[in-house]
């Protein structure tokens, strides 16, 4: 540690992003030992398509019913951690009080879980999942591109912010079944060029997977563009039908 870097902490001691408490230790990111501790990272047993997690002990990985009775339009998706305690109360920091410097964390989280699953080289481009242009204007940001920002610059893939749009602001998914989120946002979106995604190997990215409708919508409208293949990484995953109460995006 420099001196003046020992001076600022000082002054003013480094308290965790999430909850506000003094940090004595020096992690690599600033959350404390508690915050830490909440953070349920997904691992196996899990689906292999859609990355939903099985309880522990619940054998190897296997599909799940879901993924036994329809074909997802995306080849895979994961996430990092389960939708509840640190992460859920980071991302409605992140999302509903713009606390930016929680979503930079996110993503260097994010980036640090997915390099040692998938080799990132494989991708062309990363494309977050876009907001309708209201939405993005009452909230001054997209946290997926925020999130998806950091993964580009980690692994020097190129970030495509443009090309996948919502063109539809589609009523709030709130309360609504997983039939019925697919009917809802169906037609939401749609690629302003099809020659920037075609035959493109795209990594699709978000916040929360809840029951991924948006996701697998989007995904079916980059397949229609011409894409060679979509994969989906999200911060979180929604376990619960409680999770799935997640406000609109």
């Amino acid at each position: 540690m420099n001196v003046m870097a020992g001076i600022v902490d000082t002054i003013f001691p480094p308290r965790c992003l999430v909850c506000g408490e003094l940090i004595e230790q020096n992690f690599a990111f600033p959350l404390c030992v508690n915050c830490r501790n909440e953070i349920h990272f997904l691992t196996s047993p899990l689906c292999p398509i859609c990355g939903m997690p099985f309880p522990a002990g619940d054998g190897n990985d296997h599909l799940c019913s879901s993924c036994l009775t329809e074909k997802k339009p995306y080849a895979v998706a994961r996430s990092v951690a389960k939708y509840d305690g640190t992460i859920l109360t980071a991302i409605h920091l992140f999302k509903y009080q713009r606390k930016i410097g929680i979503g930079k964390v996110l993503g260097n989280i994010m980036a640090d879980f997915v390099s040692g699953m998938w080799e990132m080289n494989a991708f062309d481009v990363i494309i977050p999942v876009p907001l309708h242009i209201k939405r993005l204007h009452e909230r001054g940001f997209n946290q997926a591109v925020i999130l998806a920002r950091i993964l580009a610059k980690r692994f020097k893939i190129k970030l495509d912010i443009s090309s996948l749009t919502r063109t539809l602001r589609t009523p709030p998914q709130v309360g609504l079944g997983r039939k019925e989120r697919l009917v809802n946002v169906k037609g939401a979106f749609s690629v302003a060029d099809p020659n920037r995604v075609e035959g493109r190997r795209i990594l699709l990215v978000d916040d929360v997977y809840t029951t991924g409708s948006t996701l697998s919508e989007c995904s079916r409208v980059l397949l229609a563009a011409k894409a060679k293949a979509v994969a989906v990484l999200t911060m979180a995953r929604a376990t619960g039908e409680k999770d799935a109460g997640e406000k609109e995006r």
